[in-house]
């Protein structure tokens, strides 16, 4: 009662002073993300302070924390008075909602081979195509041999995926968990929210391959076998995820929708998707995306995260260029650029060694599609969950492995420029360097 009464108090006097900053003319619809601490703080005072301002709570965004909050603002009121009214409070601290995308990289002019590889090979429990298990990228990273010679396979190891969701793939079903759709707000996590009856005959030929007329080469932007830019990203959470299965097939995947399929979300869901995943116990979150813009709450969030021992992992983005992009650039982050094949960066990778901590390869990797298909794609979208899968089998052969041990582990890779810190991911290796020492007593 006290922490209401002292909001409405001094809201009041702090909106009164300002009402003739207010425009003549209305602005845009905008949503604020506000967190509360101190005396003013929790879901009671936020509404409290909604009904004097004039802005709606549409629901919290950490969960049980009961600290940070999801805000609109009418047209009707000009964003920026209503932010410094709020940011006056004390305890109070806001910032826009603003709208984040997954990564963009064109696709690659021919197909590769290994998509045209059907033969049927057994993976882990599962029939998966033979150039899913036999693509370069495998033997590069040097997974088989991980997997053999320290015999993980990330079994009892949860990695969740913060994407466009994940489609149930007949590769991926015995490892998918129940996931949760925040562009909906409601239980679920398959990409196949997003298309209709009318739109789920897509692929021509055989059945279960994504073929050349039907654009074999997929990625991010490109992805559209569905037409229209409203599916220019559908698949690419699917793909990602397989990519995790790949280098840790027995590890659980939590997806978590948080783009729609045209490549769009909010930070804001992206903020609840990183809160979800710690309180359903994700030991690894994988991040195929980019802000341009440093976040204040996204780092808090991911620094909640890392406290309790999740692994962050995220893409470097796809500009080609020397600069930092967010959650990658943040220091609690395992940032992930792309190289190619013959241990180059890709052309196309962002760079640096303040957002690049390791490279992997993210050039024609094969992976699973929507409706029990097969795509290839480019970009750092696809060398990140390689990262994620990797953190995976650490955490299998080392339960007590710390994020900075994971991210110590990963960088014993193999140099390839002076723009990754540590250079190219190899699995034998980082597992070699995260292994538990024995004690001796």
């Amino acid at each position: 009662m006290i922490r209401r009464r002292y909001a409405r108090t001094l809201a009041s006097i702090l909106i009164f002073a300002m009402l003739g900053l207010a425009p003549a003319h209305a602005s845009a619809d905008e949503r604020l993300i506000v967190r509360t601490s101190g005396l003013l703080e929790g879901l009671p005072v936020v509404r409290a302070i909604c009904n004097l301002v004039g802005c709606t709570v549409l629901y919290g965004l950490d969960g049980a924390l009961g600290k940070l909050f999801l805000v609109s603002i009418p047209d009707s009121l000009d964003v920026q008075v209503v932010i410094t009214v709020l940011e006056s409070l004390p305890g109070i601290d806001v910032e826009l909602d603003q709208i984040v995308r997954t990564e963009a990289k064109a696709a690659g002019t021919a197909a590769p081979l290994a998509l045209y590889d059907k033969t049927p090979v057994n993976y882990y429990g599962t029939v998966v195509r033979g150039g899913y298990v036999r693509q370069p990228a495998v033997e590069i990273l040097g997974i088989l041999d991980g997997h053999r010679a320290y015999g993980v396979t990330g079994r009892d190891v949860t990695v969740a995926v913060i994407d466009t969701g994940v489609d149930p793939h007949p590769a991926l079903k015995p490892v998918l968990l129940p996931g949760y759709d925040f562009t909906r707000n409601r239980e679920g996590g398959s990409e196949q929210s997003d298309v209709n009856q009318s739109t789920m005959a897509i692929l021509d030929g055989e059945p279960g391959f994504v073929n050349q007329s039907t654009v074999a080469v997929l990625d991010q932007s490109t992805m559209a076998i569905l037409d229209g830019p409203e599916f220019a990203a559908f698949g690419h959470g699917t793909m990602v995820a397989g990519v995790v299965h790949l280098a840790a097939p027995r590890a659980k995947i939590l997806p978590l929708k948080a783009f729609r399929a045209d490549g769009s979300g909010y930070s804001s869901d992206v903020l609840r998707a990183i809160y979800t995943a710690v309180s359903r116990d994700a030991d690894v979150l994988n991040m195929s995306f980019s802000f341009r813009t440093k976040s204040r709450e996204l780092e808090r969030a991911l620094n909640y995260a890392t406290l309790r021992g999740v692994i962050a992992v995220s893409s470097t983005g796809n500009d080609g260029q020397n600069i930092d992009v967010y959650p990658a650039a943040l220091p609690s982050v395992i940032g992930v650029a792309s190289s190619t094949d013959w241990d180059t960066l890709s052309s196309f990778s962002n760079y640096g060694p303040s957002v690049a901590w390791i490279a992997a390869p993210g050039e024609a990797i094969v992976s699973t599609y929507p409706f029990d298909s097969y795509a290839a794609a480019w970009g750092t979208s696809f060398s990140t969950p390689f990262a994620a899968g990797t953190a995976a089998l650490l955490i299998e052969l080392n339960s007590w492995i710390t994020p900075s041990q994971t991210a110590d582990a990963q960088g014993q890779g193999v140099r390839i420029s002076d723009q990754v810190s540590r250079g190219r991911l190899h699995v034998p290796s980082a597992l070699r360097a995260g292994r538990p020492l024995l004690r001796l007593w």
